[in-house]
């Protein structure tokens, strides 16, 4: 019989959700220095800017796909996927501002992006995961 530990470990749609949530963060902090070289005119900057913003683009939807499948298992409450979608919306709207130039929001929306990010690597990782119904529950409800 296996032994019983403190805290099991949680389920693998939510493992994947964490590891989702720490890609898009990691990818925000690096979009957040690739700005960095574009604004100090570092010749490479420019690239490696719009390079990175095809990988926040890929890492949001990632982590919002994870979330739907969490949510679809019952791993996690709806209100993980309502609080990914902002930060699509948000991808979307850098994208139009930093093609038009617009530094004035564009910079600030990036910060906001890292920001909401972090929160929710951090809201993710520390809340426990929803209980899964069991099967004789099920039953019970009908």
């Amino acid at each position: 019989m296996p032994e019983q530990h403190a805290s099991p470990r949680p389920p693998r749609a939510v493992r994947i959700l964490r590891t989702t949530a720490a890609a898009q963060t990691a990818v925000l902090l690096a979009q957040a220095v690739s700005a960095g070289l574009l604004l100090a005119s570092v010749p490479l900057g420019r690239t490696a800017h719009g390079a990175m913003a095809g990988a926040v683009l890929s890492a949001v939807v990632l982590h919002l796909l994870a979330a739907v499948a969490a949510w679809r298992k019952g791993a996690v409450g709806g209100r993980t996927v309502l609080h990914g979608l902002p930060l699509l919306l948000f991808t979307f709207a850098q994208a139009a501002l930093g093609f038009a130039h617009v530094r004035e929001l564009h910079v600030p929306l990036g910060v906001l992006m890292f920001g909401a990010s972090v929160m929710t690597l951090m809201r993710i990782r520390t809340q426990p995961p929803s209980p899964s119904p069991s099967p004789q529950n099920e039953g019970a409800a009908a």
